[in-house]
């Protein structure tokens, strides 16, 4: 289980904007289904589940409980900017590796949220001995793509006609990898451990 290290609430000037990083909770709900319904499908494909049905929000609630999902949310006047999850199960044969995933609302972006909200996973990952993170996307989300390798992930498979949408459309799956003795030996380098 990951360990419930301090998700104190923590309120952030982003460009200028006061947003509020805080634990998901069971009250965001509806902020959360509205938020995901906000977002390009397309933009959700690398998700195992569609977050916009209030089914699938439920299970992350339960997930979140059983401590195998850490997640975050942005707030700003109560409406979500961007979410964040640490994925990681301890019962399977890969209980060293996690999976990273992160989500900004399009009115948001550009500002470093996604990138905060993905040092937060990669900071979490460290206190709870993780070796190993994994990030999805489709393979031609460019901005994702080049901000995860400004952090040191690396493409590790492009998996062909991976997912595809309502409209029969099918998106290639680009997975890339971070070994997190990098990241570590970076932080204790900065001094930041």
């Amino acid at each position: 289980m990951m360990p419930t290290t301090d998700l104190a609430p923590t309120r952030i000037d982003l460009a200028g904007r006061p947003v509020l990083l805080r634990p998901l909770e069971p009250g965001d709900r509806d902020a959360m289904l509205a938020f995901a319904s906000s977002l390009p499908v397309h933009e959700l494909l690398f998700l195992q589940r569609d977050i916009r049905s209030p089914k699938v929000f439920a299970a992350w609630l339960d997930q979140i409980e059983a401590g195998t999902i850490r997640s975050l949310v942005a707030v700003e006047d109560g409406v979500i900017l961007g979410c964040t999850a640490l994925v990681r199960d301890e019962l399977s044969w890969s209980p060293h590796v996690a999976e990273v995933r992160v989500l900004v609302d399009t009115s948001s972006r550009g500002m470093g949220l996604g990138r905060l909200l993905a040092m937060h996973c990669l900071d979490a990952a460290s206190d709870a001995g993780i070796e190993k993170l994994l990030v999805r996307m489709t393979s031609d989300q460019d901005t994702a793509r080049q901000m995860f390798e400004e952090m040191g992930f690396k493409p590790e498979a492009l998996l062909r006609n991976q997912v595809r949408d309502a409209d029969g459309v099918s998106s290639d799956i680009l997975v890339m990898a971070l070994e997190m003795r990098s990241h570590d030996a970076m932080q204790a380098a900065y001094g930041l451990t």
